[in-house]
């Protein structure tokens, strides 16, 4: 058993395992993950590693996870051979997820995180990891090297960095990778507030999150294009109950979403 040595914001990496494997034991999963079942034996806390999460945002997390393996699989199926790259991939188990035979993968995160994460999921020949900070740029080059269509994917990141720290990183894929595909996680303003005030994900491992988009159009200044927006409660899902009527109040609705752009040509 391992008991990872993170702190702040690196140590977050630890829910979405532990609700990931949570999941894969329901017999309605939302989200099949069998190698994180393994993975979070492997570690020692297990379920402590929800740290208070509720039911309900364990789903939202659980949710989040699954849209962002979709709009993966579609570049995918578009792009055969094409290249998802996890910016703050953590400890997750997306290639297993996603592998058809052809895709290549790389992960991205600090140092510290890569080091743990090679223990337990080592890099293979398509599923490769770089340890760096996301705002040191070198990293785009060996991305450039790959000389694959490709997707980022950032998970949980971009909203513990300020727009200032966020900008520089966007507008450097827009101008590198045109016609690639960029997908985020955010939240509105009015989230931000509340969730460093109130989760206790944030109390416990003293993380603070620092950017909300309220106007995802306003991104476009930056060398995107808005493919879609997508809501948690756009569609009603059973496994959410009650927390369904949330649809109804917009300031409630749509405070946490995904965005999926395009890289300008």
């Amino acid at each position: 058993m391992t008991t990872p040595n993170l702190q702040g914001v690196a140590r977050t990496l630890l829910v979405p395992l532990a609700c990931r494997a949570r999941e894969a034991a329901r017999p309605d999963a939302l989200l099949h993950d069998p190698r994180v079942v393994e993975l979070l034996a492997k570690l020692e806390g297990g379920m402590d590693c929800l740290m208070g999460m509720s039911e309900l945002d364990q789903t939202f997390t659980v949710m989040r996870a699954r849209q962002f393996d979709r709009c993966a699989r579609a570049f995918l199926a578009k792009s055969p051979g094409g290249l998802v790259v996890d910016i703050g991939c953590g400890l997750d188990t997306r290639f297993d997820r996603l592998d058809d035979g052809q895709m290549a993968w790389l992960g991205l995160d600090l140092p510290e995180v890569i080091a743990l994460r090679r223990q337990f999921l080592p890099d293979a020949e398509r599923c490769r990891s770089l340890p760096c900070s996301m705002l040191d740029l070198t990293w785009l080059d060996a991305v450039a090297q790959m000389n694959k269509p490709v997707i980022f994917l950032a998970e949980g990141v971009f909203m513990y960095f300020t727009e200032a720290e966020v900008k520089p990183v966007i507008t450097a894929l827009a101008e590198r990778f045109p016609g690639g595909e960029l997908v985020f996680d955010e939240l509105t303003s009015f989230s931000v507030r509340l969730h460093n005030r109130t989760h206790p994900v944030l109390k416990e491992t003293g993380a603070h999150l620092s950017w909300g988009v309220d106007d995802p159009h306003a991104l476009e200044s930056w060398g995107l294009r808005l493919v879609e927006k997508w809501g948690y409660f756009d569609q009603h899902e059973p496994r959410l109950g009650p927390a369904n009527l949330m649809r109804f109040i917009p300031p409630l609705a749509n405070m946490n979403y995904i965005l999926h752009y395009r890289l300008r040509e």
